[in-house]
């Protein structure tokens, strides 16, 4: 079969493309954005790509088209699919017909942190043997892929709630019907569909509901907005985690972690107030201690042990783009941070703080994600940034919000600028020896992070 995919380069669909590669299928396609590091891998995998959406580009021997969630109609290539009466479908629906049928499916769901625990969850089940399937919304350090098929029982997939396609509105993660779901937390996102965090609540309790009895609800225990989705009505086994902070009882969760650093880098994790294993890593944040001890009680539910796999995080390597260091020059280390939301932003500069102590904390920030553009986080902002020293916003012309205004309410030093060029003339002109410089942006950022790396380089 020859498939043509609309959207490809976008994180979820570039996995869709590389799992049709994988099982023997021709494929093919095109994007508005092709940007590594997803172009990078479907460029090695043989796929090939075309910039824009024009009818053109889609193939007359493509036997089916799949359709990504940021295309709707008037698109050229849409409108194209639909007046040629092409077979069509959704990547999330593709995915459930194709690759999960027969396996256990294990879901990774959250506002936060879905990519980084997929992930997680993905290597302890490859280093227990398990030779899990995964689809990872980003590029996995320690796979080399955002995705594959796997040999084993178990596929592993980062379960977004974002809707499906412009012909199917339903979230994403309703399509997956998994034995295990990780919901990692809840916070109001995507206003671009979602009117409110009630709207998302609902989508995540039709996740819930299709959850079976026999399965397992892995649910942060801290969360008051999922304890009101499991209000809803549960009709499976919950399992709930959380850090344990000074005070609490061991047997506080189901599953507990209590840090033996600040920085989050060593942590013990207690079973029902019984210590099973301990972690020592490279991951910095409470919110990633958060992230592994998910990944661990979701192992725990399809029957490999803490004790026997939590040793190999010491060899973890995480994701591209999760607070990733692209290198130093002049004294200066280089992030690359996917952080789209006030709250993980201020995680994981709360992370970064924590390992960096009194050094300077640069960042550089391009408001992306359609929540950020549309201004539904812009009084969140300013707070978030609370642990940075200087901070340098992208204010491209067309952002409808007063970014002045946000810059004016940061405690470090702020200031804007119109295009990355002036941003990263505005950050040369801005660093000093010993800083940290964290690039904060959920698209490509015009390449910014590495030219400025270059700048400092030459």
């Amino acid at each position: 079969m020859k498939l043509h995919i609309l959207g490809i380069c976008g994180t979820f669909m570039g996995g869709v493309a590389a799992l049709a590669r994988e099982l023997g299928h021709a494929v093919e396609g095109s994007d508005q954005s092709v940007y590594p590091p997803m172009s990078t891998q479907l460029e090695s995998l043989g796929i090939a790509l075309r910039q824009g959406y024009t009818p053109e580009h889609i193939s007359a021997d493509c036997d089916e088209i799949v359709i990504g969630n940021a295309l709707s109609r008037g698109n050229p290539a849409v409108e194209h699919v639909l007046d040629q009466g092409l077979r069509y479908t959704s990547g999330a629906e593709w995915l459930r017909e194709r690759v999960l049928p027969g396996r256990d499916t294990l879901a990774v769901a959250g506002t936060h942190g879905k990519t980084t625990t997929t992930t997680i969850l993905s290597f302890l089940l490859d280093r227990a043997g398990r030779a899990p399937g995964f689809l990872i919304g980003g590029v996995a350090e320690d796979f080399g892929v955002s995705a594959r098929v796997g040999s084993g029982r178990e596929f592993v997939v980062e379960a977004d709630e974002y809707d499906t396609a412009f012909f199917d509105k339903r979230s994403k993660f309703v399509h997956y019907r998994p034995l295990v779901a990780i919901l990692n937390n809840l916070e109001f996102d995507h206003a671009d569909i979602f009117p409110d965090v009630a709207a998302i609540q609902r989508q995540f309790h039709h996740l819930v509901r299709t959850v079976p009895a026999r399965g397992r609800l892995i649910v942060n225990g801290e969360d008051a907005r999922l304890a009101e989705v499991l209000a809803m009505g549960c009709w499976t086994p919950v399992e709930r985690f959380g850090l344990l902070r000074a005070g609490m009882a061991d047997d506080a969760f189901d599953w507990g972690a209590r840090l033996l650093r600040a920085d989050g880098t060593e942590f013990a994790v207690l079973q029902a107030g019984r210590e099973v294993a301990r972690v020592s890593w490279a991951l910095v944040g409470d919110h990633n201690v958060m992230n592994a001890l998910a990944a661990l009680a979701a192992c725990h539910a399809v029957g490999v042990m803490p004790a026997d796999v939590a040793p190999a995080l010491a060899q973890f390597r995480s994701v591209k783009r999760r607070l990733e260091v692209l290198g130093s020059a002049a004294e200066v280390t280089v992030y690359d941070d996917f952080a789209h939301h006030p709250t993980a932003i201020a995680t994981t500069l709360a992370g970064l703080r924590a390992k960096v102590g009194q050094a300077r904390i640069v960042v550089a920030m391009e408001p992306r994600s359609n929540s950020m553009r549309l201004g539904a986080h812009a009084d969140a902002l300013a707070p978030s940034l609370d642990l940075a020293d200087a901070v340098v916003f992208l204010h491209r012309p067309e952002l409808s919000w007063d970014a002045a205004k946000v810059m004016a309410a940061v405690r470090g030093e702020a200031r804007t600028a119109p295009t990355a060029d002036s941003l990263i003339a505005s950050l040369r002109a801005l660093v000093r020896p010993g800083d940290h410089v964290v690039f904060m942006s959920n698209g490509g950022f015009d390449g910014a992070p590495r030219r400025f790396l270059a700048v400092l380089d030459a």
